[in-house]
């Protein structure tokens, strides 16, 4: 019974630290939010990109391995679902966070969550395809999958070949 009420109270005494330390913490300036928000953005798409680089290897002839592009695709299909909340924040009024994001992201936020949907679906597909173990079905989705990257991409991102 001692060790139980010791544990309830030690258990308490972290509980209200927590509480503490969190409120003593100061709010989030709208800078620090927009580059909290940049900041996932960037992961968010570093991990579709870590996905997508496999896949992207098979189509150019690498070893077709249909389980790692129907897990990969699914993995998209999941983060993808992310990106409208990722850009919730409208962080086009700070220039000094680095970012490609276009402003044209917030002025056309329906579009964007519609080519975000298109991602989803894409890779959907192109994931039930490679489910097949087919790889010319497979890179026939591939071509649809990929250009709803280069869709989004061409209206909302900075040409960083310019």
């Amino acid at each position: 019974m001692k060790k139980v009420l010791m544990l309830i109270c030690a258990l308490c005494v972290v509980a209200s630290g927590t509480f503490f330390v969190a409120n003593a913490q100061e709010e989030m300036t709208p800078e620090e939010l927009a580059a909290s928000a940049v900041s996932f953005r960037k992961a968010l798409f570093r991990t579709i990109y870590f996905n997508l680089r496999p896949i992207g290897a098979m189509a150019q002839g690498a070893p077709f391995d249909a389980e790692v592009a129907q897990r990969n695709a699914n993995r998209i299909a999941v983060i993808a679902s992310m990106i409208p909340e990722v850009f919730a924040e409208n962080t086009s009024e700070f220039s000094m966070i680095e970012t490609t994001a276009l402003p044209t992201i917030w002025e056309n936020m329906e579009d964007f969550e519609s080519k975000a949907q298109a991602l989803i679906d894409n890779a959907n597909a192109f994931s039930e395809a490679a489910s097949t173990g087919d790889f010319n079905q497979a890179m026939g989705a591939f071509r649809a999958f990929g250009g709803s990257c280069g869709n989004c991409h061409d209206t909302y991102r900075v040409d960083e070949d310019e």
